[in-house]
């Protein structure tokens, strides 16, 4: 599902990558179940992320299709595991400088407390 499908109900995170003309590597997690075993409460129970360019193209999130590892053997890797597996939307991409908008909202238009974590591997 795409997230704009949620309507208002999405939460909405930007970010830029710059300072250089090298594409960074980046890890990119919606969360929502794990939330709940830190104390929050009514935590998003399976979320959906997209990532968007700042010209709004969608860029690959959730899929590994060129022979590195999957995304939840990468975030173990790199010491980034959630305590919830299932219910995680994460990925590993490689993306040029620029603006960036991740989308977190709730499968079938659940709602719930989320967070959208980016995390520069280089």
């Amino acid at each position: 599902m795409d997230s704009f499908d949620a309507g208002d109900k999405v939460m909405i995170g930007g970010f830029i990558l710059g300072g250089s003309t090298v594409n960074t590597r980046v890890a990119v997690r919606g969360i929502g179940p794990s939330l709940a075993q830190v104390g929050i409460t009514n935590a998003l129970t399976d979320p959906t992320l997209d990532l968007y360019d700042g010209n709004g193209n969608a860029a690959r999130l959730q899929r590994q299709l060129d022979g590195r590892p999957s995304p939840g053997a990468a975030l173990l890797a790199n010491g980034l595991a959630p305590t919830n597996k299932q219910r995680i939307r994460r990925s590993f991409t490689t993306l040029p400088p620029g603006a960036f908008t991740a989308i977190l909202a709730g499968k079938g238009g659940g709602i719930g407390v989320g967070l959208i974590e980016v995390y520069n591997l280089q």
